[in-house]
């Protein structure tokens, strides 16, 4: 068959899945969610001066309903009472895309708050607060963005969604890793809570994972309370797959079922219709959204460009460190994380910010990905080959976009570690005398553990003076709050991820001005 074909078969294969009339996390307690079709929550995401996307998912009671397209309203007001209807309409949820809905709204105010709610049959779902982002040309005040990953749901509850609630953001970014694809482990010591479910391989599979981690009401509030912006990692379809290889090296097994992680991810976040421009098998992640003349967000696909791991061997579960003099094919040249057509994207980007250095440019211009871009450099020599580490050829290359387009800030943020990283972001990654350029922030996970210690951590910190901060130890979330003259990240972790009531502390914050590339210690 040609490959063409091939493809196109595969993706009809994956969308002729269809939903269950409940996912199988919920067997145990249907008689509550049968009454409830919004049982997953509510989103919104990817706001823009004059609009926004909102989002739901219905859980339909029966398989008729299961098998058919469901008719949804949706209202959208200027206050919590919905006594002043700005918007309202109706939409088809459709079983070939699991029930869910997209609207992307249009015409309204800029640098707004709203209120959102959908209504099918005789069910209203709980209501949503959603928000515009200011106007091209206009300079707000103040931005602040929570910025996470990484929640599996075994290794700790979601208390730290309650604190993002609490401290109000205007948007969360979302950097990779929302569900996990594994089954629960055999053994359950020390876990928070375990699922039933198998690993994930199928559209069903991943739907009922969706539906598990959204299940969460402290996730469900987090979505409630303002718009996400959300991409990718590998957990939404294995670990550490890279572009079209999974670990099994079974090219037509991986295909199908990276269309179904792809597609379940489309069906469960709040992303508008154009990221289905070239089809579900194609899932266009990678965007830019703008925040007035304060902050350009560019958000990165670190996974459906990048070339296998260096020196990983097919089979194996997972990339490991490897030793440079070990791995020639590490100092590849050619090696890409983003492939050749994001990286053009992101340069041009760039190129557009620094040419409106004298007028509309933005203050700050962050770019948010998956995982570590700083180097780390082991005591043992080895390296990361699943970070930027891994791609050294490509890091490099957005360095040198970077210093050939120079932004009036630039702030990269990441997560994937499971780690807190503060880092300097040197013109030149091996040279520890080289001009700083940018800062980074690279978050911790929501819940899932580091697997490593602090003793080795701080290890790492010794050999890496462009590191100002590294901690393992907490799980949590970066809170960025960011105006014309200063961007200020506060490290905020869970007292207890094996409670559902943990409170939260603030571990470190940091501050860079307006102007002078490289974090300072705050706090």
């Amino acid at each position: 068959m040609h490959p063409l074909a091939r493809r196109a078969f595969l993706e009809k294969a994956a969308w002729a899945a269809t939903a269950t009339s409940l996912p199988r996390w919920a067997w145990s307690n249907p008689p509550a969610l049968a009454t409830n079709p919004f049982a997953l929550g509510i989103a919104s995401g990817d706001p823009t001066p004059d609009g926004v996307v909102l989002w739901t998912r219905l859980l339909p009671t029966g398989p008729a309903a299961a098998q058919s397209a469901l008719t949804v309203h949706w209202e959208l007001a200027d206050d919590a009472g919905f006594r002043q209807i700005v918007q309202r309409g109706q939409v088809q949820a459709l079983p070939e895309w699991g029930h869910s809905i997209h609207v992307e709204l249009q015409g309204l105010k800029p640098d707004r708050w709203y209120h959102y709610r959908f209504q099918t049959g005789g069910a209203t779902s709980a209501a949503g607060r959603t928000r515009t982002a200011p106007a091209l040309g206009d300079l707000p005040a103040r931005l602040r963005v929570a910025f996470a990953s990484c929640q599996r749901w075994e290794h700790g509850h979601y208390a730290a969604w309650s604190h993002v609630v609490a401290d109000a953001p205007d948007l969360v970014l979302f950097l990779g890793d929302y569900i996990y694809e594994y089954a629960s482990p055999k053994e359950t010591t020390g876990l928070a809570r375990v699922h039933t479910l198998r690993a994930a391989q199928a559209l069903a599979d991943y739907r009922d994972r969706y539906a598990l981690h959204k299940s969460d009401p402290l996730l469900q509030a987090a979505h409630a309370a303002c718009p996400w912006s959300t991409t990718w990692d590998d957990h939404e379809v294995q670990n550490d797959y890279a572009g079209e290889l999974g670990r099994d090296g079974d090219a037509a097994a991986f295909t199908a079922m990276r269309l179904a992680g792809w597609q379940a991810f489309y069906e469960h976040m709040p992303l508008r219709a154009a990221s289905l421009a070239r089809g579900i098998g194609a899932l266009q992640v990678y965007r830019s959204l703008a925040w007035g003349r304060l902050a350009q967000l560019h958000l990165l696909d670190a996974r459906q460009f990048r070339q296998w791991q260096a020196c990983r061997k097919p089979g194996s579960s997972g990339a490991s460190g490897v030793q440079p003099d070990d791995c020639p094919a590490l100092a590849d040249p050619t090696r890409t994380l983003l492939g050749a057509a994001q990286e053009h994207w992101l340069n041009q980007r760039l190129a557009e910010g620094a040419a409106s250095l004298g007028g509309a440019a933005p203050h700050w211009s962050v770019i948010a990905q998956q995982t570590l871009f700083s180097p780390r450099h082991y005591p043992s020599g080895k390296r990361s080959t699943d970070t930027w580490d891994g791609y050294p050829a490509a890091r490099g290359r957005l360095l040198q976009s970077l210093q050939r387009h120079p932004q009036r800030n630039t702030v990269l943020l990441g997560g994937d570690i499971h780690q807190n990283y503060v880092c300097k972001v040197l013109a030149d990654p091996e040279r520890a005398s080289a001009p700083v350029i940018a800062s980074e922030f690279c978050g911790t996970s929501i819940s899932s553990r580091s697997g490593t210690s602090q003793d080795k951590v701080d290890a790492i910190v010794r050999h890496n003076p462009h590191v100002l901060l590294a901690r393992c130890d907490e799980r949590g979330y970066g809170l960025a709050d960011i105006t014309p003259q200063r961007w200020t990240t506060t490290l905020r972790a869970v007292d207890d991820p094996l409670r559902a009531d943990s409170g939260a502390h603030t571990l470190a914050r940091f501050v860079v001005e307006d102007g002078a590339p490289g974090p300072r210690r705050d706090l």
